[in-house]
């Protein structure tokens, strides 16, 4: 009893359809939403550690086991920093295989969140494999489309889970056009479903929400941002990836073993990912991908979370269109890499994740060893953004059954595609009703 009031605890072990473990606290008082407070209990996996005293050619290896679902990103990060530290610049053909080996882990996972975790929560369904039994071909799309992703990603990376080909400088190997060449029937293919899929999400049925965000993504003045770019925001944000910790920083927080990266000015939270890289770089679209997101019911901005699924199909779409350009013009570089001369220094890079930025910093002495890292992976950077979506939404659904406010509260975390294993680790619930 609280004040006379009863007050109700629902626990909610595991949360289905996110990457990782975690939980949410809601308390409930007289009515009216009081706390919110998203949990992340997983010890620390001490990676930026284990970097420490190892050769700067280890990072792309050892920083792709952080994820299984985009360890490109880890990797890319990592080689554009140490790159950045020695003054190397990969152009041309090698720099346009980054790019496609990018375009690989984006459609792989965003295939995944979008058919078998995302649209379960609008079509009503408890998972993917329920959903099945009514929708088999829509989930053979999803399968489909992840498998054109891994494909990609094994032909480039060497195998499609912490790819083993990928070094500073460029790679071990390059493909062959003919190699390139092979896949692109199915890459066709894939497009098709891709477009398919952005007209599929778009007929959804989308909760009326939108926030102001504060958007921040890479921005890149020739084409939309994979690997490279300066970091902007929609509120005038403009810098280079060494000026990262002088707009941002992490805090602790008691309630949550990860940290929370904030803007540094005023400790407020931001929005990384698909929606920040589109509202940022919408015009760096082809036309007719731009022409895709109208029909699809999007402005050049979209500030309503739960259209998020949108904006990723839309992403897939673009992500083969830009695989297709890059294998039709591909040439064989003359060397699989570029030469480096590593030097005592400290580089930084910022490349986008499918779930948005993510930040690498290293300080390399003359013997090649890596003295300090810092990491920040996107999931950790949109949490503090999690939270606030759920202070604004969750009121709407407070007269609904725990059952129901429960549903609502995972769908709107599930907007983000949390990669809760990247930063720590979701999820059970806890209302607390007074």
């Amino acid at each position: 009893m609280n004040d006379g009031k009863k007050t109700k605890t629902i626990k909610v072990d595991y949360l289905a359809r996110v990457e990782g473990e975690g939980s949410i606290y809601l308390k409930i008082h007289d009515g009216t939403l009081a706390d919110v407070e998203l949990k992340i209990f997983e010890p620390p996996r001490f990676f930026e550690g284990f970097l420490r005293g190892r050769k700067f050619s280890e990072a792309p290896d050892i920083t792709a086991r952080i994820c299984g679902i985009c360890p490109v990103a880890y990797q890319m990060s990592a080689v554009h920093a140490m790159e950045n530290a020695f003054n190397v610049t990969v152009d041309g053909p090698l720099r346009e295989l980054r790019r496609l080996l990018y375009c690989g882990e984006w459609i792989s996972s965003h295939a995944l969140h979008i058919y078998m975790l995302h649209a379960p929560d609008f079509l009503g369904y408890e998972s993917a494999v329920h959903m099945a039994k009514d929708f088999p071909d829509i989930i053979e799309h999803g399968l489909q489309l992840k498998k054109m992703g891994g494909t990609i990603m094994s032909l480039l990376g060497g195998r499609e889970v912490h790819p083993i080909n990928i070094r500073v400088g460029g790679f071990y190997k390059v493909p062959t056009k003919a190699e390139l060449q092979k896949i692109v029937p199915q890459l066709e293919r894939a497009r098709d479903i891709a477009r398919k899929t952005v007209r599929w999400t778009a007929i959804f049925d989308f909760p009326a929400f939108e926030q102001n965000y504060t958007f921040v993504s890479l921005s890149h003045p020739d084409e939309y941002p994979m690997n490279e770019g300066r970091i902007r925001s929609n509120k005038g944000l403009d810098i280079a990836a060494n000026e990262h910790a002088d707009h941002f920083e992490e805090i602790h927080v008691r309630h949550t073993n990860a940290l929370h990266c904030v803007m540094k000015n005023d400790n407020t939270a931001y929005h990384v990912g698909p929606m920040a890289r589109y509202a940022l770089n919408f015009d760096r679209l082809p036309d007719t991908i731009q022409a895709e997101a109208k029909l699809a019911g999007l402005d050049k901005i979209c500030l309503n979370p739960f259209k998020s699924i949108i904006v990723r199909s839309i992403e897939v779409l673009y992500a083969c269109e830009e695989a297709l350009r890059i294998i039709r013009s591909y040439d064989v570089p003359d060397k699989p890499f570029v030469e480096i001369k590593p030097r005592a220094a400290i580089g930084y890079a910022a490349t986008e994740a499918p779930r948005g930025i993510l930040y690498h910093r290293y300080e390399v002495d003359n013997k090649e060893d890596i003295l300090d890292c810092d990491i920040i992976p996107p999931t950790s950077q949109n949490q503090k953004m999690i939270e606030d979506d759920l202070r604004k939404f969750v009121p709407l659904y407070l007269d609904q059954p725990d059952e129901k406010l429960q549903w609502h509260a995972e769908q709107a975390i599930r907007n983000y595609d949390p990669c809760i294993s990247c930063a720590t680790h979701f999820l059970k619930l806890e209302v607390d009703r007074s």
